[in-house]
């Protein structure tokens, strides 16, 4: 073989692999966050302490469930807390009363809100240095002991809600 076919073929040769340089490597699809579950989200959330040190505190926020699978959520805990559960609040008769509330299923394309005078999470046995202007990582429990971890604002009593 002549000299100037195998420089072309070398050259040849070495433009292939310059060729996918440029190219973008395929990524991989999206995985959720760890602690996360697929869909579901939260938004407006805020811990709001007692207006009586040593009362429990209560996480109000807002859940979508923008997944294509239902999800129920069974309890709830609060990094620090001595215990968190989730309560709902009722109208019997004329009066307005307090207990557990049951597992709740976020259907697909649903939502559900956690306020005052409904749905919330009763945080329980509050550490010391829990301030308002400060956060809290609240972690929503799911069938299967999935866990979906979300950080609060922590408000004082009274504060805007």
């Amino acid at each position: 073989m002549n000299k100037p076919i195998i420089a072309a073929l070398m050259l040849a040769g070495a433009a292939i692999p310059l060729a996918s340089c440029g190219s973008e490597a395929e990524q991989p699809a999206e995985a959720a966050p760890a602690n996360t579950i697929a869909g579901i989200e939260i938004t407006n959330a805020r811990l709001v302490l007692p207006p009586v040190a040593g009362n429990p505190a209560a996480v109000y926020f807002d859940l979508a469930n923008k997944g294509d699978r239902s999800v129920t959520f069974r309890n709830a805990t609060v990094e620090g807390a001595g215990r968190a559960e989730m309560h709902q609040s009722i109208m019997e008769g004329d009066k307005m009363v307090m207990g557990e509330a049951h597992p709740q299923t976020i259907q697909p394309g649903s939502s559900l809100e956690f306020a005052p005078g409904g749905m919330h999470i009763m945080v329980f046995e509050l550490p010391e240095d829990m301030a308002a202007g400060g956060t809290a990582e609240v972690t929503l429990v799911a069938a299967g002991n999935k866990p979906h971890s979300f950080t609060a604002e922590i408000q004082a009593a009274g504060d805007d809600r």
